[in-house]
C-alpha cells in the first residue's frame, strides 16, 4: 500500500511542479490568441470551456489503454508502478503537452504536419501515411471489438453485422458533425464516468484493505510467468503505453488544440489528462496484482483466459462495485473503445484535410475526405487482425518517439532546455529498436544483441542531433553577424 500511495502522490506532485516547469519551457502566454478564436469554423475550430476539453481529451486518450494495458502490465509485478509513474510525469505528459501546444502555435495543425516542420519533408510524408494508417486501424478494431461484446451481451440479437453497422453509423456521425454537437455533449459524461469508476475502485481498495504488493529489492524483478520471452525491457514499456506514454495521444491533442481558448489551459488539459490517465492505470495495475491473490495468481488467470483483460475488468468491477460496477464495466469495455474509435476516424479526416489543404467547414468537403477513409476502415473489419494488431503496440510507441524528437528540435531552436524531451526520446528509441529486433513479431534476435542494437541506434541518433544542433547554432551566429553588418 505504501508504494501505491507514494506513486499516486508522485503523480500529483509531478503535475503541480514538473508540469509548471514544462509550461515555462513552452512559454505559455494567456495573451496570445488561439486558433479556436482566430479560425473558428463552427466544426473543428470551436471554443469550448477548458473543463469540457479536459474531459474530452481524457476520454480520447484513455479508451481501454489505461485499463487493459495496466492489467496486462501488472503481470510483470510492482516494477510496473515505476514505469507508470516515471513514464507519465517525465515522458507521456510532456509528450502530450507539447504535441498540443505546438498544434496551438501552428494553427491547430495535425501532428504529421508539425513533425514535418521540425524533422523535414521526408518525415512529414512518412508521418502522413503512418498516422492515417494507425488511425484507420484503431477505428476499425474499435468497431469489431465493441460490436462483438454488444452481440454477446444481447444474446446474439441482430448478430455482429447489425452491431457493426450501428457502431459504424455512430462513427460517421461523430466524425462528420461539429465537435460540440455529439462529442462535446457525450464525452464529458463518459469521461467523468471513467474517472468515477477508477475512484470507486481506489476507495474499495482502501476500505477493504486489499493488500497491494510493495516495490522492494526482492520484488524489483520480472514476475511474468514467461519471463524469458517477456523481459521487463523492452516488453513492459510496449505493453503499458496509455498510462505512461503513447503516440496515439499526439494524434488526439490537435483536436483539442482547435478548441482551447487560452494557452494557460494547456497544462490542465494536455499534461493534466495524461496524469489523470496514469492515475487510472496505477489503480488498475494495483488492483489487478491484488484481487486474485497476488501477481502469480493474476498470471494464472490471464493464462487461463488467453490474455483476455476484459474478464479481469468484469470480475473486479462486479465484485467490488456491485450493480454499479457492472454498469461501469460496460462503459469500460464498450463505450471507452467506441470513443477512441470515433476520434481516431476524426483525426484521420483532419490529418488528410491538413495535407490536402482542404477546408472542412462545408459538409461536402468533410464527406469527400471521410468516405474513402471509412471505406478502407470497413474493408479492414472483414479481415483477421491477429497479425496486424500485434504491430500496433510497437507502431504506437514509435509514433511517440518521433514526436519526442520533433519537440526536442523545437526546444533546441527556441534555446530552451531541450533535454526534457531529449532524454525520453533516447530512452524510447532504445525501447522500440530493441523490441523490433527481439519480439517474435519482429526479427526474434536474442535479447543481448537486440539491446545492443537498440543502444547503438540511440547513440547514433544523439550524434546526428548534436551535429544538427551545432550547425544550427553556427548558422544562427552567422545570421546575427550579417544582421549587424
Amino acid at each position: 500500500m505504501i508504494t501505491f500511495l507514494a506513486s499516486l502522490t508522485f503523480l500529483l506532485l509531478g503535475y503541480h511542479f514538473y508540469g509548471r516547469f514544462v509550461e515555462r519551457m513552452a512559454g505559455a502566454d494567456p495573451r496570445r490568441k488561439t486558433p479556436a478564436v482566430t479560425m473558428n469554423d463552427g466544426v473543428d475550430y470551436l471554443p469550448l470551456p477548458w473543463w469540457k476539453i479536459f474531459l474530452i481529451q481524457f476520454l480520447n486518450i484513455a479508451g481501454l489503454g489505461p485499463i487493459f494495458g495496466a492489467v496486462a502490465g501488472a503481470m510483470w509485478g510492482p516494477v510496473a508502478f515505476l514505469w507508470i509513474v516515471l513514464g507519465a510525469v517525465f515522458g507521456g505528459a510532456v509528450h502530450d503537452y507539447f504535441s498540443g501546444m505546438l498544434s496551438i502555435r501552428h494553427n491547430g495543425l495535425s501532428i504529421s504536419e508539425i513533425t514535418g516542420i521540425y524533422l523535414g519533408n521526408g518525415m512529414k510524408q512518412f508521418m502522413r501515411a503512418f498516422t492515417v494508417f494507425l488511425m484507420v486501424i484503431v477505428g476499425a478494431v474499435f468497431i469489431m471489438g465493441p460490436a462483438k461484446i454488444l452481440s454477446d451481451m444481447t444474446s446474439g440479437f441482430g448478430g455482429v453485422a447489425f452491431w457493426v453497422t450501428l457502431v459504424f453509423v455512430y462513427y460517421l456521425a461523430a466524425t462528420m458533425l461539429p465537435i460540440d454537437k455529439l462529442i462535446g455533449k457525450l464525452y464529458p459524461i463518459f469521461g467523468f464516468s471513467l474517472l468515477f469508476m477508477a475512484v470507486g475502485l481506489m476507495v474499495a481498495i482502501l476500505v477493504k484493505g486489499i493488500p497491494i504488493p510493495e516495490l522492494t529489492f526482492d520484488s524489483f524483478r520480472n514476475l511474468h510467468h514467461a519471463s524469458e520471452q517477456f523481459p521487463v525491457f523492452p516488453m513492459l514499456f510496449i505493453t503499458i503505453a496509455c498510462g505512461a506514454i503513447s503516440g496515439f495521444h499526439a494524434t488526439q491533442s490537435p483536436l483539442m488544440a482547435r478548441c482551447i481558448t487560452n494557452e494557460k489551459y494547456g497544462r490542465r488539459v494536455f499534461y493534466g489528462a495524461m496524469i489523470s490517465e496514469a492515475v487510472v492505470a496505477m489503480i488498475w495495475a494495483a488492483i489487478s496484482m491484488s484481487f486474485f491473490g497476488g501477481v502469480g495468481k493474476l498470471n494464472d488467470v490471464m493464462i487461463a483466459q488467453q490474455g483476455n483483460a476484459a474478464f479481469v475488468v468484469n470480475e473486479i468491477s462486479n465484485s467490488l462495485l456491485g450493480k454499479v460496477g457492472g454498469l461501469l464495466a460496460l462503459l469500460g469495455v464498450v463505450a471507452a473503445p467506441i470513443t477512441s474509435g470515433d476520434t481516431a476516424f476524426r483525426s484521420a479526416r483532419l490529418i488528410v484535410s491538413d495535407f490536402l489543404k482542404f477546408p472542412q467547414g462545408p459538409i461536402r468537403n468533410r464527406l469527400l475526405v471521410s468516405i474513402p477513409i471509412f471505406a478502407v476502415g470497413f474493408l479492414l473489419t472483414q479481415i483477421n487482425f491477429g497479425v496486424i494488431w500485434r504491430y500496433f503496440a510497437w507502431s504506437n510507441q514509435t509514433l511517440a518517439t518521433i514526436v519526442l524528437w520533433a519537440v526536442t528540435v523545437y526546444l533546441m531552436q527556441e534555446n530552451k532546455m531541450y533535454q526534457i524531451t531529449l532524454l525520453p526520446a533516447l530512452f524510447m528509441t532504445t525501447v522500440i529498436t530493441t523490441y523490433l529486433f527481439f519480439a517474435p513479431e519482429g526479427f526474434s534476435i536474442p535479447w543481448v544483441e537486440s539491446l545492443t542494437i537498440g543502444l547503438t541506434a540511440s547513440v547514433l541518433l544523439y550524434i546526428l542531433f548534436e551535429r544538427y544542433r551545432r550547425k544550427y547554432r553556427k548558422l544562427e551566429v552567422n545570421l546575427q553577424y550579417e544582421a549587424r553588418d
